[in-house]
């Protein structure tokens, strides 16, 4: 599952740099709003759902999740991001992969302020290491 809010550039970015690594998975795009579904749907997402209720219920469903940290985080992406969305990416079971943007005024000591671009690389590569660790 990839998920994103506001205009789903990020997602938009990850799906494809997924998609570039020919590798066998199906993504589900999920946003807050139809204009992010429909960006990372033409990005090559498999299915796309939008809003709080597809939130909750593909959360459940994903073995991971990738987004901007923001999808944690309540009120986030200029509040978009409701306490029920975030707590039910917070409570899966999935691995979650989150990128750590500045913009949900949320700094994660440690992280070097990166480039969008190192960004979706770094995350791309976590989610190749979680695939195949996980068959």
């Amino acid at each position: 599952m990839v998920m994103d809010a506001q205009g789903g550039g990020i997602g938009r970015q990850v799906i494809a740099a997924l998609r570039k690594e020919e590798l066998n998975i199906h993504i589900m795009a999920v946003g807050t709003n139809s204009a992010a579904v429909s960006a990372m749907l033409k990005a090559g997402a498999d299915e796309g759902a939008t809003g709080e209720n597809a939130v909750r219920v593909a959360s459940r469903r994903a073995d991971l999740i990738v987004g901007p940290i923001g999808i944690i985080i309540a009120d986030a992406m200029l509040g978009e991001i409701t306490p029920a969305m975030a707590q039910a990416v917070g409570q899966s079971e999935a691995v979650r992969i989150l990128i750590p943007f500045r913009s949900c005024e949320t700094i994660v000591a440690g992280v070097k302020d990166l480039s969008t671009a190192a960004l979706i690389q770094d995350a791309v590569r976590e989610i190749k290491a979680c695939i195949q660790n996980n068959g």
